[in-house]
């Protein structure tokens, strides 16, 4: 069974505010596994908040106590992630200030981490914040299909982490860390939860150890479904449903006392209905804005087709580490297949004049993307008892693509035929980089860090609209190819200072690069050939992380800000959305992350995010947006999380715990101007978890969003109208777990 102290971080933090949330044995197995030994708690340290300093993080690419880390991140423990149903991205957006996303759709999302994302999906496009899935590169945004379950965590990195991370780590990035095989012991686990929604999941593993506790097997699978949340009742079903299955099976091994493989296969495969998408505000000043019905109603859509997704992807991975007397060799490389289609009612209307959802004018569309993606990394890094730190490596990253993005057209008043557009574009990117970082300390108290980085990109691209039947977004048929590299050197320095053994400051200076690229729904053969620039974030950053009242508090702090130019928007020229370089940007803001543990059954954690990101230089259709916030970028978020435990008589621990998020007004598009707005937006989760049951079985009663805020989740202008999509209703539901 788990100390009382790793439940009561589980029920408190699941907003994601600190790494409180892993037990202290699950932070030394995980670092004993990467070579690395944990520093193991003081005595009793009254089953406090003095335990959370010791989990493992490898924000530097090594094994190391989060509260030593000279960077801010949020972290999800494995306790966390079980307990409040943290199960995709989106999920760990909602619980991270700093970090937001445009979720049309939801399986391809949109990352922002202090303001800086890209709305970029194009297939020679990439994000401005990337996600790794145990180190792996995820470079589409629709690779990022997972489900977190049997996680050892998930760390959110803010700020550019070029230097150690490499691909487009401009904001920042989230890592997924996998619970590795145990060689030592034998384990199992399973849940089932039902749901409103008709809500119904399951997952399970098993952690079989081999030849003589020398190696192990470990499997992992769930099920996620929902019938959907929003009702057609013009075709008579519901849509915005699930239907995922995923799974994971790894193989570990130490031959020798130097000697460590870990293999992994993993896939996950999704089906569901399209986006229920909805008329919003009418653009009075077109006269297309006539032949649309609003519908304002997040639970109703009357689209004339369901839509589709269809996804199926799966990655293999395979790292090999050798000890030497004097460094460790690491070789990763890996390779993911993807195969993608999605379609969607954009309008979310029909054709019936009889119907409420009544639209003269039909929109449809959809991407469908195949894609193969594989990288390999040679790195050479100290032992973990080296006084001073470094790593050294090689990174190349191989990608090819081919996307096709369509748009269907179906309107009588505009023409007697379908109108059918579509771009097709096949990339090909080759990417090599070589790196180094290093951390000295000059004394006891003072370290000094640093890296570099070079990279350069290759990117090949041939689009072609000759497939439409009329060019809706360009201005004629055209077949164009285009090639182009891009290179940089990113870096970090900055300095640590242990002021004492409880408090740590310090300032850093980071570049993060993303590669230029080319549009792949250009308005003409000469946009097609015409590459847009490279965009660089240099960041200058101060904090500080401490432990008070004996290690009941901790509590870290960080102020930053951030010159970014050449960023890589989507804008609008004549009714065409390109990507082109915006000119120059500022963000500044500040993070705090508190959590307090005054007693042995009640923790308190809270996080608040102040970004202030604003265009420094900015012409948008000739029209100057220049000291305008940054698209899908609020000023202020906060999240609070209370819980309560009582041991009842009999044994079993009953936690009460709530989850509060805030997030300020957003705007969704670089204008500023309505109705491309997100009102401020309140969430409230909660749930009632009894543990202790006996031969390892617990019962969670859990409810998301209960006071049923609907916000949206994706909006745009098109065709005189505003058109958008909402985040799911009120759900509730009951969890089973077992635990061998």
């Amino acid at each position: 069974m788990k100390s009382l102290s790793i439940r009561l971080a589980a029920g408190a933090c699941s907003l994601g505010v600190l790494a409180f949330c892993a037990a202290t044995a699950q932070a030394q197995e995980s670092a004993e596994q990467s070579g690395v030994q944990a520093a193991a708690p003081s005595e009793e340290i009254q089953e406090s908040a003095r335990t959370l300093g010791t989990v493992t993080v490898t924000a530097q690419r090594r094994s190391e106590s989060l509260q030593d880390v000279p960077v801010m991140i949020t972290v999800f423990g494995a306790d966390e992630v079980a307990a409040a149903r943290i199960q995709q991205i989106d999920d760990i957006v909602t619980r991270t200030p700093g970090l937001s996303f445009d979720a049309f759709p939801a399986s391809q999302p949109r990352l922002y981490i202090r303001g800086i994302g890209s709305g970029d999906r194009g297939a020679s496009g990439d994000p401005s914040s990337a996600v790794f899935l145990d180190e792996v590169y995820l470079g589409r945004p629709s690779a990022v299909a997972f489900d977190a379950f049997d996680v050892e965590r998930i760390e959110v990195l803010k700020g550019p982490q070029g230097t150690l991370y490499g691909r487009n780590v401009v904001g920042g990035a989230i890592n997924v860390i996998s619970k590795r095989p145990v060689t030592d012991s034998f384990g199992a686990g399973a849940n089932a939860t039902v749901g409103n929604y008709g809500r119904l999941d399951g997952a399970g593993f098993l952690n079989v150890p081999l030849a003589g506790n020398t190696a192990a097997l470990r499997m992992s699978g769930s099920y996620r479904s929902n019938d959907g949340y929003v009702e057609n009742p013009f075709l008579g079903r519901d849509v915005d449903d699930q239907e995922t299955i995923s799974g994971r099976l790894q193989y570990y091994a130490e031959p020798t006392d130097s000697l460590r493989l870990h293999f992994t296969l993993d896939g996950t495969r999704d089906r569901a209905a399209g986006t229920a998408n909805h008329v919003l505000e009418l653009d009075e000043t077109n006269p297309l804005s006539n032949f649309y019905t609003q519908n304002f109603d997040p639970d109703v859509t009357y689209g004339s087709d369901p839509g589709f997704l269809e996804r199926d992807t799966w990655g293999a991975r395979g790292e090999v580490s050798y000890d030497f007397s004097f460094a460790t060799l690491t070789a990763l490389v890996s390779y993911r297949d993807l195969d993608y289609g999605f379609g969607y009612d954009f309008d979310g209307g029909n054709p019936d004049p009889s119907s409420p959802g009544f639209n003269a004018i039909n929109i449809s569309g959809g991407n469908e993307e195949t894609a193969e993606l594989s990288s390999q990394e040679l790195r050479l890094s100290s032992l973990p008892d080296s006084p001073v730190t470094w790593v050294v490596g090689l990174y190349r990253y191989n990608q090819n693509v081919l996307r096709t993005d369509s748009l269907v057209l179906n309107a009588a008043m505009i023409a007697p035929i379908e109108l059918f557009d579509a771009f097709v574009a096949d990339a090909e990117l080759n990417s090599h980089a070589v790196f180094g970082d290093v951390s000295v300390p000059v004394t006891d108290k003072l370290t000094v860090f640093g890296g570099l980085r070079y990279s350069k990109d290759e990117k090949t691209q041939r689009v072609f609209n000759t497939d439409s039947n009329v060019p809706l977004r360009a201005d004629d048929l055209f077949d164009a190819t285009a090639s182009a590299d891009f290179d940089d050197l990113t870096y970090r320095a900055g300095l640590e200072y242990q002021l004492t053994s409880d408090h740590m400051a310090y300032a850093s200076v980071s570049r993060g690069f993303k590669s230029g690229g080319f549009n792949s729904e250009p308005s003409d053969a000469a946009a097609a050939v015409t590459p847009f620039d490279p965009e660089v974030a240099v960041q200058y950053e101060i904090g500080h992380k401490s432990l008070f009242l004996d290690g009941a508090m901790i509590w870290n702090n960080s102020l930053f800000y951030v010159d970014y130019t050449d960023l890589q928007t989507t804008q609008t020229d004549n009714g065409v959305r390109i990507i082109t370089n915006a000119g120059e940007a500022h963000i500044q803001g500040y993070e705090t992350q508190l959590q307090l543990n005054p007693s042995s059954n009640f923790n308190l954690a809270m996080a608040y995010a102040y970004t202030d990101a604003v265009f420094d230089e900015f012409v948008e259709d000739g029209v100057d947006y220049s000291g305008n916030r940054i698209s899908r970028s609020p000023k202020h978020k906060v999240t609070v999380s209370p819980s309560y435990t009582l041991t009842l008589a009999n044994g079993p621990d009953l936690t009460f715990a709530v989850d509060y998020q805030y997030t300020s007004k957003i705007f969704d598009d670089n204008s500023n101007q309505p109705p491309e707005l997100r009102d401020a937006t309140s969430f409230v989760d909660a749930r009632v978890m009894l543990e202790g049951l006996g031969n390892g079985m617990s019962v969670s009663f859990w409810g998301k969003n209960l006071t049923d805020e609907r916000t949206r989740t994706f909006q745009g202008g098109f065709l005189g109208a505003n058109f958008g999509a909402f985040n799911p209703p009120r759900t509730y539901g009951v969890t089973l777990s077992w635990d061998y």
